[in-house]
């Protein structure tokens, strides 16, 4: 990204393949993203440091030196890897090969995914994984696809997919007022939820703003200005529904 100490040298933009930085009218550079292969080459040349790239490719063997020096630890509390995103599933053969790895060192493996990803490609991350957090965002496919940008009718394939797997699963809403609270969309939830098989329970995960920091750093419009966080009274109505449905039900941070 283009920050402040840009001192307007232009030395990115011969480099840049795609023409994504440019020089405007008034003669100051500019970024598009929606053109940008995250290439590198302007940030090589950038002398002042005001492009840079954030994360870096790893090997699956660099991640595992990381993941076993922590080994005494999970040990000692029963705890594991959790691998989460972004969507984990867009980088499966990794996620696959690194939880292997673990399980060959005796570590367990957790995958927290919001399950909008080939089926095959799940269930290859599945042979190797001991639990899985679910994400469940909205159970109309149209309001799915409006306020995600795509339906749900893969999403819950794949939750039923991960069931029948006999993997561990916990199911996780990320709750917004007025957006999927309502008793309709969490009684579909708790009625889905509740075949997938007994014991598998849900959290309820308040929105919250925590994200608008990643946006503006990277140059991105907040989509979800609008959202607004619900209220410990507006939760328990909905906690109160999957009970009734004999759904395990808790409320996360």
């Amino acid at each position: 990204m283009i920050r402040n100490s840009c001192d307007n040298c232009g030395k990115c933009l011969k480099v840049c393949p795609e023409e994504a930085i440019y020089m405007d009218d008034d003669s100051i550079i500019r970024f598009d993203r929606s053109r940008c292969t995250a290439c590198g080459e302007c940030v090589t040349v950038c002398s002042p440091g005001a492009l840079t790239i954030y994360g870096k490719q790893v090997t699956v063997e660099e991640v595992f030196r990381e993941v076993i020096r922590d080994k005494s630890f999970y040990e000692g509390s029963g705890g594991g890897i959790t691998v989460s995103g972004g969507e984990p599933l867009r980088q499966a053969d990794f996620v696959a090969a690194l939880f292997q790895t673990c399980h060959d060192a005796g570590i367990s493996t957790c995958l927290d995914t919001c399950g909008y990803a080939a089926t095959d490609k799940l269930k290859e991350v599945l042979a190797f994984t001991d639990y899985v957090l679910y994400d469940i965002k909205h159970m109309d496919t149209d309001c799915h696809h409006q306020f995600t940008g795509v339906p749900n009718d893969l999403i819950l394939s794949n939750a039923q997919a991960v069931a029948a797997s006999g993997t561990p699963m916990l199911c996780r809403i990320p709750l917004i007022k007025d957006v999927n609270d309502t008793a309709h969309n969490i009684g579909k939830a708790a009625q889905f939820i509740k075949k997938l098989g007994d014991g598998i329970g849900v959290e309820l995960l308040p929105y919250h703003r925590l994200g608008v920091g990643k946006y503006q750093t990277l140059d991105k419009p907040y989509a979800g200005e609008a959202f607004v966080t619900p209220s410990p009274e507006d939760i328990e109505p909905v906690k109160h529904i999957f009970e009734e449905y004999g759904v395990p039900c808790t409320i996360g941070g």
